[in-house]
């Protein structure tokens, strides 16, 4: 969840008005009195543009150099087959390695995992991708999400509504307490997104033989983003 004071929110187109009536005539400074702490919450489902995942490549071998050997050789040519799919955003991941023991605590061997990273909005390319890289690689895990241009554009909307239904709500409670008027004292504009929890398991997802692996229908699912704005006002009496 990210935090945008109520000022900075104004930059946004429509915003800057409403500060303006929200702030009516607040000249004077707050006394600390009547005053009034709330929220008002909007929010709106919309659909996943975006699928991410996650695969890797795992091996052993008797010395430190060997494993290395096979992990960069298989994240080097995932990295190549990935270049036939450029609208799917591919970097590479994490990489562990860590020594095998023997029950006399001597280093008997190594073992070593690398990943390698995919984003992209064109599912269909991340799907074939994905199934060509199981054949030496296994997924870790898939899930799908709003991009960034998509979601910071319903965020600066939904930020106008809260807004809007913060002041409404102020209006409301000044005339509940038989107050004259309001003052705002402070307002923040909180934004969170509710995202779909990884769909498939590295079991369910890994190649079962050496057989091409079929690409896959994704059903992308829904996200809920919303943006919370909570504060306080003085009402005037």
């Amino acid at each position: 969840m990210k935090t945008t004071l109520l000022n900075k929110a104004a930059l946004a187109t429509g915003t800057a008005a409403l500060l303006t009536a929200m702030m009516g005539s607040a000249h004077a400074e707050p006394t600390g009195y009547d005053q009034l702490s709330f929220q008002a919450e909007v929010k709106e489902d919309i659909q996943n543009d975006e699928v991410r995942a996650s695969l890797y490549k795992k091996a052993q071998a008797t010395d430190a150099k060997t494993l290395a050997t096979t992990l960069n050789t298989s994240i080097n040519n995932a990295m190549k087959i990935a270049k036939r799919y450029p609208k799917v955003t591919v970097t590479t991941g994490q990489q562990r390695t860590y020594p095998r023991y023997d029950k006399n605590d001597k280093i008997i061997g190594w073992t070593g995992q690398a990943n390698i990273d995919l984003k992209s909005t064109d599912f269909a390319a991340t799907s074939q991708l994905i199934a060509d890289l199981q054949e030496t690689l296994v997924m870790d895990n898939l899930n799908f999400g709003v991009s960034d241009v998509k979601k910071d554009a319903l965020e600066q909307k939904l930020m106008t509504e809260a807004s809007r239904a913060f002041q409404q709500q102020a209006k409301n409670l000044t005339r509940a307490w038989d107050a004259r008027g309001y003052r705002v004292v402070t307002v923040n504009l909180n934004t969170g997104s509710n995202y779909p929890r990884p769909m498939y398991s590295a079991m369910s997802m890994k190649a079962a033989s050496d057989e091409s692996v079929p690409s896959q229908s994704f059903e992308s699912g829904e996200s809920t983003i919303s943006v919370t704005a909570n504060g306080t006002i003085e009402l005037t009496k």
